[in-house]
């Protein structure tokens, strides 16, 4: 589970433009980079633990889900800094190329890979129940970011050959609520959104005694519910330049981030710390890790954690079925799985790596200089 975006690169914020005066360089955040990896490592963890350990209050990183609201707290703080000043110029249609850019390679991708695990999974085989018509509209449905809920085996995802990308579903929503209407919106205007998304995620919190949804057809509104505090909360951020000056480091503020995803999972108090966690702490790290100094040694670290992140979020979860189906067929002790998550999860990451450098960032360069050629 869990978008989200540039979930995502912010040493890439400046996109290349239609206009030579868009091309100027902007001042990178490399920490939130670092974080950004942080938390997609976090879920892909999580992913695993939800499955081999059922009860939620003995999982270590039970509230790992939490992390896309990071994400998406960091998306509306990294649109907000790339395009604020530069919406109008770029205008409708070019702001609508650079994020299919950014995003949609991947979301193919990883829609490919998840349309491979379900014909070839060798603990199941859902093709045999769903034959060539509905597994091919589970296909498109998935490229093209249309919910289509049918694979109970699945648990009724609305996407079922990668989970994750209900998250990514709700990221074009709010980039295309942003060009249209939030950039030119003051911060007084702001600040009554805000609220107004406060109270819906305290809303949705005491209703589904926890922030976990979006990613089912039962709790679809949440995930609009997370994108809608978290995007805005971002743009908050950035516009009321709460950039908290201090010395954490990258390791620091790291901490500070794995604590909310480590804290104890209580079923009668989720509904008030995570509101807590969402609300308040994650905008606080956006400022800290805005405003932290880093040093000289750290900054490739963070780099590679920031370029890896979107890759690995949007590449893990096929993997992540065939995992589902392994335990639920064999039955492994928990000295098995000891040994498979932690190797699982550093086979993913070079998974990541490798589609990124071999698939995404080649595809990206191809599209741009296609799509977004300058005049001489």
């Amino acid at each position: 589970m869990f978008i989200i975006e540039e979930k995502y690169k912010l040493n890439r914020v400046i996109e290349q433009s239609t206009s030579h005066t868009l091309l100027n360089t902007k001042k990178h955040f490399e920490i939130l980079d670092g974080l950004r990896g942080v938390a997609a490592i976090a879920v892909v963890i999580f992913h695993f633990m939800e499955i081999a350990i059922l009860d939620y209050s003995n999982n270590f990183i039970a509230h790992g889900y939490l992390a896309v609201d990071f994400f998406f707290c960091l998306s509306g703080f990294v649109i907000a800094y790339a395009y604020d000043t530069r919406a109008k110029d770029i205008g409708l249609k070019q702001f609508f190329k650079l994020r299919l850019i950014r995003l949609h390679p991947l979301v193919i991708i990883g829609s490919i890979l998840g349309l491979l695990t379900f014909l070839f999974d060798p603990f199941s085989n859902l093709y045999a129940i769903y034959g060539f018509g509905k597994t091919a509209m589970i296909f498109l449905s998935s490229i093209f970011l249309i919910q289509y809920p049918v694979v109970e085996e699945r648990f009724f995802n609305l996407f079922n050959l990668n989970a994750p990308s209900w998250s990514l579903f709700w990221e074009y929503i709010a980039n295309i609520l942003y060009i249209i209407v939030l950039y030119k919106i003051g911060k007084k205007y702001l600040w009554i959104l805000v609220s107004i998304a406060a109270a819906i995620i305290i809303y949705v919190a005491i209703n589904s005694t926890n922030l976990s949804g979006g990613w089912g057809g039962a709790s679809f509104w949440d995930g609009g519910a997370r994108v809608f505090y978290s995007f805005l909360a971002g743009m908050l951020v950035y516009r009321s330049n709460w950039i908290i000056k201090n010395k954490l480091g990258f390791l620091g503020i790291s901490i500070l981030l794995l604590l909310a995803f480590l804290m104890p999972y209580s079923k009668d108090f989720n509904w008030i710390s995570e509101p807590l966690i969402v609300l308040i702490y994650f905008p606080f790290l956006v400022a800290l890790g805005a405003g932290a100094t880093l040093s000289p040694s750290v900054k490739k670290i963070c780099q590679l954690s920031g370029e890896i992140s979107y890759p690995l979020y949007m590449t893990h979860y096929p993997f992540i079925w065939i995992f589902l189906t392994f335990v639920m067929t064999t039955k492994p002790s928990m000295n098995i799985l000891v040994w498979i998550i932690p190797i699982s999860v550093v086979v993913l990451i070079a998974i990541a790596y490798l589609v990124m450098v071999m698939l995404d960032i080649p595809i990206r360069k191809y599209l741009k200089e296609k799509w977004l050629k300058t005049n001489p």
